[in-house]
């Protein structure tokens, strides 16, 4: 076995390389696997936010198109006379109604570094030339370059910007996400980082997205620290405050999850790490953003229930558990089936309702969730840290997931057995059903079992099987569940943007279970605040 030193030197030997690639870029001498570089073909064309679509699928045309082309030519015009004299009180009175009618995407870059202060937060001495010493630290002592570049290998490889493997952006996205890794080291880096800073760059230069990246985690309008860290406890009380309302307004809908056993987890992760994307069609979803950067993290709650209210007769039809997953996160990003300026109507009224109901956010945050680290300030790795090996296996939470787990697949196999007895004597209430299998090796309960190892050949990295808490069948809801990126080929995730929606004009009308007295939490959220307790940090392992 290799010592210490040795792990050391093979693991910066391994940074090192990563970085140079980087450096190297597409220049002569760049090597890059085939495999890495996707294919644009004469049949390939890109939208106006650069996502590349197949022209060889039927068009449809879009009457509204043009239209809406000018009216944002006239809203160009008043944005920038606002830019002009954004701290008068005539142009602050005016902010919310014109955020709310969509920014201009010309405008947006400018818009979005106003309403993040970016500008005050990069001129504060104490920030400058930070960002490149947190680079330069991140070059000598990183620890968290491997799994970053593997997701930046993932990242929009749709779109135009992040195409071509070690491209300019592709190499700024790493450059931000090492940066910050530094910068936060309670954070570090964790997946779904890569979306945020992603799109920030496609609006900002490099260090401007690594400030305005800084800002949505640690601003309190915002705060999104509190999902990356270890135990995801933001995601936690977000999560069960969005049961909450949609069991007080959607009753219905609330059954109907139950009934087939989805936790909201299994549908909402990407809605409250990376505020819809990918979840939404981008051009909705730039709108959201918008709107968030204005309004903080109650639009993510507002736009949550939002979805759902406006989809529930759909998913009330839906008879499966993959099926509701599967409309949620797939077909609602291809076509999201009404037009943006009715669904952001929509969102402004959800959040008025929510508001008059006093469930505008949840309680508030613990102080775990809360920064408590200076940023900007080096500490040297430690030993284990720099070869990627923990000081002990697994943590007290992760024991505590494992032991969770367990139960969850004790429950579950109880009442597999009880179905297929049911099935057997055609006492269920369809004896035609086959039998239900359960396959060992699919169900999650390898937690522990299944480390992960570094390429030191030294760590053990678990990481949270979430398809656990569906019950059930559980390869087809492992098959369903994302946990931050769609496990698919590059090809397959560019058609889903290929289709063209089919888009409803009016207003969505609300149904018959609005309203209601509220109704028991699911049993899966009394235990998801320990089953989705250990963070997923594949940092110190490979992918």
């Amino acid at each position: 076995m290799m010592d210490e030193e040795a792990l050391i030197a093979r693991a910066k030997e391994e940074r090192a390389k990563i970085f140079q690639r980087y450096d190297l870029g597409r220049n002569a001498g760049a090597v890059i696997d085939p495999w890495e570089d996707p294919m644009y073909e004469v049949y390939h064309q890109t939208d106006r936010y650069g996502f590349i679509h197949d022209k060889r699928l039927p068009q449809k045309h879009d009457p509204h198109e043009n239209k809406a082309r000018e009216i944002e030519m006239e809203r160009v015009k008043k944005w920038l006379k606002m830019l002009g004299k954004w701290d008068d009180k005539s142009s602050q009175a005016k902010l919310h109604k014109r955020v709310y009618k969509g920014i201009p995407d010309k405008l947006r870059a400018r818009v979005w570094a106003k309403l993040l202060g970016l500008e005050e937060v990069m001129a504060d001495r104490k920030n400058r030339d930070k960002y490149q010493e947190m680079l330069e630290l991140a070059r000598k002592w990183g620890t968290e370059a491997r799994q970053i570049d593997s997701d930046v290998n993932r990242q929009f490889r749709e779109h135009m910007m992040y195409r071509e493997r070690y491209s300019i952006r592709q190499k700024s996205l790493f450059n931000v996400l090492v940066a910050y890794s530094m910068y936060n080291t309670e954070v570090g880096y964790c997946q779904g980082m890569s979306g945020l800073a992603g799109v920030l760059l496609m609006y900002m230069n490099e260090e401007e997205a690594f400030w305005a990246l800084s800002i949505l985690l640690s601003d309190k309008k915002y705060a999104m620290h509190g999902l990356f860290i270890e135990g995801f406890p933001k995601l936690t009380r977000f999560l069960a405050h969005h049961d909450k309302i949609i069991a007080k307004f959607i009753p219905k809908l609330k059954k109907h999850f139950d009934q087939y056993n989805l936790d909201s987890i299994l549908y909402s992760l990407k809605w409250f790490f990376v505020v819809f994307i990918e979840r939404i069609p981008f051009n909705l979803c730039l709108r959201v953003w918008d709107i968030y950067l204005l309004d903080g993290e109650k639009v993510v709650t507002a736009m949550a229930y939002t979805i759902l209210r406006m989809h529930k007769t759909k998913i009330l039809k839906l008879k499966d558990m993959d099926l509701i997953v599967q409309y949620i996160q797939t077909k609602l990003h291809v076509d999201f089936g009404y037009e943006d300026d009715i669904v952001i109507q929509t969102l402004e009224k959800c959040m008025d309702e929510l508001r008059k109901a006093g469930l505008e956010l949840p309680p508030p945050p613990e102080p775990i969730e809360l920064p408590k680290k200076p940023f900007g300030v080096f500490v040297e790795p430690t030993v284990e840290a720099k070869i990627g090996r923990r000081k002990q296996e697994f943590t007290e939470t992760e024991k505590e997931v494992t032991e969770t787990v367990k139960i969850k697949r004790e429950i579950t196999a109880q009442e597999v057995a009880t179905l297929n007895q049911e099935v057997a004597t055609g006492s269920g209430s369809n004896s035609q059903l086959n039998a239900v299998h359960v396959p060992e090796s699919e169900d999650g309960g390898s937690l522990l079992g299944s480390s992960r190892k570094s390429l030191a050949d030294t760590s053990v990295t678990s990481t949270a099987d979430l398809s656990v808490l569906s019950g059930g069948h559980s390869q087809r809801s492992q098959q369903a569940f994302e946990m931050y990126y769609d496990e698919q080929p590059l090809q397959q995730q560019q058609n889903q943007h290929l289709h063209q929606p089919q888009l409803h004009s009016k207003p969505i009308e609300s149904g018959d279970d609005e309203g209601g007295d509220g109704g028991e939490s699911s049993p899966g959220l009394r235990k998801r605040a320990v089953i989705i307790g250990a963070k997923y940090k594949p940092t110190k392992g490979p992918t």
